[in-house]
């Protein structure tokens, strides 16, 4: 298992074995999965998922050693929340020489990123079907050398916002798993999103790198950005960098 001097670095938030029980908000389910979408579920799901995530499979939640989901220590990066999977397969075709792992708990978009991943033929990939604090729960510290969180669900009304991902019940575990100087990049057309994210990322333990309105030379437009551009809201893109 990867170790790292900041395991001992008293600003990064101490890996936990028994997290709280938390709620989870947000669709599980969309309309009625194609045939050919039932079958990536059901004949390629199994082989992508990571093992030991689930408190059902690790109810001590023990720390998964990365390397035994890619079979060897390459660097390993983190999509929150892939949504279609576009950007994944991208990200994973561009770099083969990582692995990254998806989590998404809406199974429609699950079943959408097996068929991408099927076509493209990539093979440096996993894929975790639930919620990224499962995840990030059994992850060794400074485990992940990039992450990505693109388009996230909004939450608009200002009751909600404390279920965006960018609060400190997210950002502080995402904080202790990566490495120091990995870097977190989030993409969001929605203003008051990048407000809050300017705002929390930095007091969880990164520093801002960019702020800007273009994109990552490697970006691959998503079909939520477009879908953003037809209806006139400019997409902003933000990168972090993991400090300590």
């Amino acid at each position: 298992m990867r170790q790292s001097h900041a395991m001992s670095d008293p600003q990064r938030p101490a890996f936990d074995p028994h997290p709280p029980r938390r709620n989870f908000y947000g669709r599980r389910h969309g309309k009625t999965l194609r045939p050919s979408q039932k079958g990536y579920l059901s004949e390629d799901l199994g082989d992508l998922r990571p093992r030991g995530i689930s408190v059902q499979e690790n109810p001590g939640r023990a720390p998964v050693d990365p390397a035994r989901i890619f079979g060897d220590a390459r660097p390993v990066w983190l999509e929150i929340g892939f949504g279609g999977g576009e950007h994944m397969v991208h990200m994973a075709a561009r770099y083969p020489g990582i692995g990254i792992i998806g989590c998404e708990p809406f199974i429609n978009g699950v079943a959408m990123l097996l068929g991408k991943i099927r076509t493209a033929g990539i093979g440096n990939v996993s894929v975790h079907p639930g919620d990224a604090r499962d995840l990030m729960d059994v992850l060794p510290d400074a485990s992940i050398e990039r992450a990505f969180l693109m388009y996230p669900d909004p939450w608009p009304k200002a009751r909600h916002h404390r279920r965006r991902f960018v609060t400190p019940e997210h950002l502080l575990p995402l904080a202790r798993v990566m490495r120091p100087g990995g870097e977190f990049r989030v993409a969001s057309d929605i203003p008051d999103y990048i407000r809050q994210t300017r705002e929390e990322v930095p007091s969880a333990g990164f520093e801002t790198v960019a702020d800007t309105d273009q994109p990552w030379q490697d970006w691959i437009s998503t079909r939520y950005e477009q879908k953003a551009l037809r209806e006139g809201r400019v997409p902003h893109y933000v990168t972090f960098r993991r400090t300590g």
